[in-house]
């Protein structure tokens, strides 16, 4: 009990500041341009800064193992796939759709949730895990849904397809962040100390700004479309994909460290921008006039 009591001590806060930004957006009559520009400087600066600072003494960090990837993205297949069986038998969704809902039974809110829970529920030797996870998220969880739209509309992949989304990865600022934070590292050099004390001024505003952004986006939704599916996306979402990362990470005999950052990434909530962005957001990267219903999140 003192555990949980311990728990929730320390996330309250976080929730708390999630339920300001929903009540400005909902309740204080703030325009959606404010959140927006808000989500924009919390991807853009804030969260690039506070993860460049973190990596740029990685060579101080401690070692990361590498199977925490395989436990994380295994997971996320076991998932994906079991995502799909349940779209088509329960919902009766085409192939595109089922690859949608397979995604959105994986994609987790690493960012705008993820990085302050990991703040303040996970010790500091393991947020180069938490980084590395971030790192190939994006790569690779869409080139899983690239690849099963693909096959499901003609039974083929267009690697131009995999180019772009690669490219649209490493050009996303929080990415960029991470990678030249750890290029930094490498070089053993210290950050001059007014770049150091700036970035520390605006990596400290990441975990507040980013939680109230997440609140103001979440005013935008309703709960009652596409229940059903949202239930099930919930279900597959916290519970199962993160039992499913926990076990692989057991059999794989992970540090304690790899084990605690990849199981917190697995029991994250989708986010529901990004979501509602998968269908144009996959059109545009396989060059197609592809339309895609984003499936309801809530």
């Amino acid at each position: 009990m003192n555990a949980i009591q311990h728990l929730a001590g320390l996330t309250a806060p976080l929730f708390l500041l999630v339920l300001v930004g929903y009540a400005l957006s909902r309740w204080g009559g703030w325009p959606k341009a404010a959140s927006d520009a808000l989500t924009r400087f919390v991807f853009g600066v804030a969260i690039p800064a506070f993860l460049f600072r973190l990596m740029s003494d990685f060579a101080k960090l401690p070692h990361v193992d590498p199977r925490l990837l395989v436990a994380f993205f295994g997971g996320c297949v076991v998932v994906f796939v079991l995502g799909r069986a349940i779209a088509r038998g329960m919902f009766g969704q085409d192939g595109v759709q089922q690859s949608v809902f397979g995604v959105a039974s994986v994609f987790s809110n690493t960012v705008l949730l993820g990085v302050p829970m990991a703040q303040v529920t996970l010790p500091a030797a393991a947020m180069p895990s938490f980084s590395l996870v971030i790192v190939f998220n994006s790569l690779l969880l869409w080139t899983l849904v690239t690849i099963s739209v693909e096959w499901a509309r003609h039974r083929d992949f267009s690697l131009a397809g995999f180019g772009k989304t690669a490219k649209s990865v490493v050009l996303n600022p929080v990415i960029a962040g991470i990678l030249a934070g750890t290029a930094w590292g490498f070089t053993g050099w210290q950050l001059p100390g007014i770049l150091d004390r700036t970035l520390v001024l605006i990596g400290d505003s990441a975990v507040p700004m980013s939680l109230i952004a997440l609140g103001m986006g979440l005013a935008e939704y309703g709960i009652r479309a596409g229940w059903r599916q949202s239930t099930a996306i919930a279900a597959l979402k916290l519970l199962a994909h993160p039992l499913a990362v926990y076990a692989l990470a057991r059999i794989l005999a992970l540090p304690p460290h790899e084990t605690m950052a990849v199981t917190l990434l697995a029991a994250l909530p989708v986010i529901d921008e990004r979501l509602a962005l998968a269908g144009v957001r996959l059109a545009v990267l396989l060059n197609d006039s592809l339309t895609i219903p984003p499936p309801a999140t809530r």
